[in-house]
């Protein structure tokens, strides 16, 4: 990472709740409810009417039980114990201490609870109701001596997983729980179902949902826990707290040692990306894994790529062709620009070749994403190279695209500028950010950038060879990616069973793991990936790494040799919460702070950082996290799409107030600034756009209502829908900020509240003619459905991590390369700069996957 240095959780109630107390029946699973009973507690202590002495309360949390205990004076409480040891590490158990130190300041259930451990604050809260009320009454619960038993049946049971309603039927005998089926569910295919199986089996066998969750799939594991327990109530159990106590004993096996050429830590896209390209080079290949499955945040991203298809973008030595030969050989029709681009590429051919003024922002303000101003001030000289490429060939674009603008030809009917060093460039400056003390500047390594764009270009080819499937005639956009030129993934059809008979695969899963997967097993029956187990420390011997240190979920221990290299690839940090708070150099702490979500899994972490420091390595950037500006309000989760189709308002002005198509970063210091707290979330705003227009990614909503997150609605319903919600939204300010913004993009101007670099749709509906420009006679808003979603920023990538070399070799304080250890993805640092461009994160983690995995090789022939 470049520096100039210049002076100067899951959000939902548990679906069926039981009060810790034994004989106490089954809590409701209503805010109001669980309202009623911190009420009644808290009168109870505010009367000071206790009989002193020691008080427990429980209630299911989001891993396990939570219990609270409580030591009264006849006057106060005196000290309060909160345990859940079942709760997540990282998330619920970390908020035990302080969810103990509000219920003993508040002397009282009603407290705030910790942002980010939802379920487990709720669950404190009852049981802390629970054990004031025994306070007061001065008597404890008989404990529930009956035997475990049940109405034989099978019934259905709900629960609230990571994307939704899971529903499950389950079957009883008198005493036991014989059969659970999942009839109903929206979670993510091959990150939230692998846990089903797993946590399944395991209450059939404990007979109790007391079981542990499954890591990385901590919210598809208690939905299912959830939705037996609400079969169970209705099944008549007759020891609800034995039921849900529950679990397996789990014992560890003798260590497992073994010797790999290459040991790859993590399997998301670095990993298996590195393991696939290891295993090819010959070598043989160990992936330790500590989720249940493969794929990493991956399987949670977007997933599009960024990358350059020269065949359907405008051609210099070609300029009027109209189709371009892809790489499978095939002929596709070239893509067209989008209003806006053209206005971007004039600033760029302007752009100063004067080294980068960073002196001029001591006392001016920078503001991110403004490159008219930004381009006045100079160019970082490691970049100037690029610009100078660059430049030429946006003139040799102008030079042919201007006279058909000036003779009256839209520019949505021109051929696409697209260029590698365009996509450099704009990595650059979407990257080249100032902390919040004005002391220094960041931005990516151009060694670093140039080579994951450039070798970029090779993915698609290497992937489809082995069996991966894209769409091939398109470039789209997504949120905060700047161009148009992402790849979109269809899935893989691959013999994975190894019986010669090949089956399609859809998805991200298809794409980016069960191709790679399949070429990393064909390649040697010796590799293997060992899921649910968790590397704690690389083996250093003289020097050099040669293995790692890991655990099994059961305690197992594992010693992993390797003869060439151990590859990091464990991804970031964002979902540590704690750590992005610590080490922020960006944010205000007004904005990012520990009340903040994430679109993270929970076991990003940062552990291979950890690891690598332990064994010397140097970090760079970690103080640069990248906020999701569009994530669901929540629970952080990432609610996917793009900002060229929409638009995102002020919910108390109803106008516009960022240009939709910015950086991430900028966005998400629109949002803040902008929208409303609503539920304890701050940066509340409101996107809008038109139902016809797709979402970009996976998104698992058709056009349908999700409480608290989607709305399909005409503008005449916009009015009780603000008010439905609790908003003070104006809908009449609402749609005349439609209707201007709609207006601009069928005439060719710009809104009037905010301008808008790139634009691709109406938010109305309106025909067109064949040249692509509005038939603005056919404007229609008042019958147009809306798309109206409910987004705030929440964590996402961040920007620093482990510093490395182009090879992808680990380096030291003293920038001295360390034997044997290589690292690739997000658990790196110095490329994206302060600021990730969509799109990007993908395409380096397969680059620098494939590369740590060659140099590997390399540096051992």
């Amino acid at each position: 990472m470049k520096r100039i240095f210049k002076g100067a959780m899951a959000i939902g109630l548990v679906a069926s709740m039981t009060a810790c107390t034994a004989q106490q029946p089954p809590a409701t699973t209503t805010a109001a409810a669980t309202e009623a009973a911190t009420e009644a507690a808290t009168e109870a202590a505010a009367g000071g009417s206790f009989v002193a002495g020691t008080y427990s309360g429980s209630e299911q949390g989001f891993g396990g039980s939570v219990t609270v205990t409580i030591t009264t004076t006849d006057s106060e409480i005196t000290d309060v114990k909160v345990e859940g040891d079942k709760e997540t590490p990282e998330v619920g158990g970390a908020a035990l201490e302080e969810l103990a130190n509000q219920i003993k300041t508040a002397q009282s259930a009603e407290i705030d609870g910790v942002s980010g451990a939802t379920v487990t604050s709720t669950a404190a809260k009852t049981a802390a109701a629970a054990a004031i009320e025994a306070a007061k009454k001065g008597e404890q619960p008989a404990a529930n001596d009956a035997e475990l038993a049940f109405t034989a049946g099978t019934y259905t049971g709900k629960g609230t997983g990571y994307n939704g309603e899971v529903t499950v039927d389950v079957t009883f005998d008198d005493k036991s729980v014989t059969a659970i089926e999942v009839k109903e569910s929206k979670e993510t295919d091959q990150v939230g179902t692998p846990a089903f199986d797993i946590v399944i089996n395991d209450i059939i066998a404990a007979n109790g949902t007391g079981v542990d969750s499954v890591s990385g799939a901590t919210f598809s594991s208690r939905a299912i826990k959830e939705a037996v327990n609400d079969a169970a109530d209705q099944a008549g159990v007759t020891n609800k707290d034995a039921f849900t106590n529950n679990a397996l004993e789990v014992k560890a096996q003798d260590t497992i040692e073994e010797t790999y050429d290459v040991v790859v830590v993590g399997a998301g896209g670095a990993g298996i990306s590195a393991a696939a390209q290891a295993a090819q080079d010959g070598n043989t290949v160990l992936v330790i894994e500590k989720n249940a499955q493969v794929g990493g945040n991956t399987l949670v991203s977007g997933g599009q790529y960024q990358s350059v298809m020269p065949y359907l973008v405008w051609d210099e030595k070609d300029p009027d062709a109209t189709t371009g030969k892809g790489f499978d050989g095939n002929e596709y029709n070239k893509v067209k620009s989008v209003k806006g681009c053209i206005d971007e590429l004039k600033v760029i051919l302007n752009w100063s070749e004067d080294e980068f003024d960073a002196d001029y922002y001591n006392d001016h303000e920078y503001v991110a994403g403004d490159i008219e101003e930004l381009s006045k001030h100079g160019v970082v000289k490691d970049y100037l190279p690029t610009l100078q490429a660059l430049k030429k060939e946006i003139q040799a674009y102008l030079d042919w695209a201007q006279p058909k603008l000036d003779a009256g030809t839209p520019e949505s009917d021109l051929t696409l500028f697209s260029t590698l060093n365009l996509h450099i460039f704009q990595t650059y400056y979407g990257g080249l950010r100032q902390s919040a003390d004005k002391s220094s500047w960041i931005y990516g390594d151009v060694d670093l950038v140039t080579q994951f764009i450039t070798d970029g270009q090779d993915i698609k080819p290497w992937l489809e060879s082995m069996g991966s499937t894209f769409v091939e005639d398109t470039q789209p956009t997504l949120i905060g990616a700047l161009w148009y030129r992402e790849n979109q993934f269809i899935g893989a059809n691959v013999d994975a069973d190894g019986d010669g008979k090949t089956e399609e695969y859809g998805g991200r899963w298809g794409t980016y793991f069960m191709a790679p997967m399949t070429a990393f097993k064909n390649a040697n029956e010796a590799n293997k990936i060992m899921t649910r187990t968790t590397a704690e420390e690389l083996i250093v011997e003289d020097g050099r790494v040669t293995g790692v240190k890991a655990t099994m979920y059961d305690g197992t221990p594992v010693v992993a040799h390797a003869t060439k290299g151990v590859i990091l690839s464990t991804g970031g940090f964002a979902a540590n919460i704690a750590k992005v708070v610590e080490t922020n150099e960006y944010w205000s702490s007004e904005y990012l702070n520990d009340k903040l979500e994430t679109t993270n899994r929970s076991s990003l972490q940062g552990d291979g950082i950890k690891m690598a420091e332990a064994a010397g390595a140097d970090t760079t950037g970690e103080g640069f996290t990248q906020l999701m500006p569009i994530s669901w309000v929540d629970d952080g989760d990432l609610a996917f799409g793009g900002g060229d189709y929409a638009i995102y308002i002020n919910p108390t002005t109803g106008n516009r107030f960022v240009d939709e198509t910015s950086e991430r970063d900028v966005l998400s210091l629109g949002e803040f600034k902008n929208g409303i707290e609503w539920k304890g979330h701050k940066g509340v705003f409101i996107e809008i756009a038109n139902a016809a227009v797709p979402i970009p990614g996976p998104y698992p909503y058709k056009d349908e209502d999700v409480e608290g997150r989607q709305y399909v609605r005409t503008i005449g319903e916009l009015a009780d829908l603000f008010k439905e919600i609790g908003f003070d939204t104006d809908a009449d300010a609402v749609i005349e900020t439609i209707k201007d913004y709609d207006q601009a993009i069928m005439s060719g101007t710009q809104p009037k509240d905010v301008t808008k670099k790139q634009f691709s749709a109406l938010i109305g509906d309106a025909e067109k003619n064949d040249d692509g420009s509005y038939k603005t006679d056919t404007y229609n808003l008042d019958d147009a459905k809306l798309r109206v979603r409910l987004l705030a920023p929440s964590t996402h990538h961040t920007m620093g991590g482990i510093k490395v070399d182009v090879d992808r070799h680990v380096l030291d304080k003293d920038g001295n390369v360390i034997p044997g250890l290589y690292a690739a993805g997000e658990v790196t640092g110095g490329i994206h700069g302060g600021n990730r461009l969509g799109g990007n994160a993908i395409t380096e983690i397969f680059v620098s996957g494939r590369t740590a995995a060659k140099a590997a090789t390399a540096d051992n022939k």
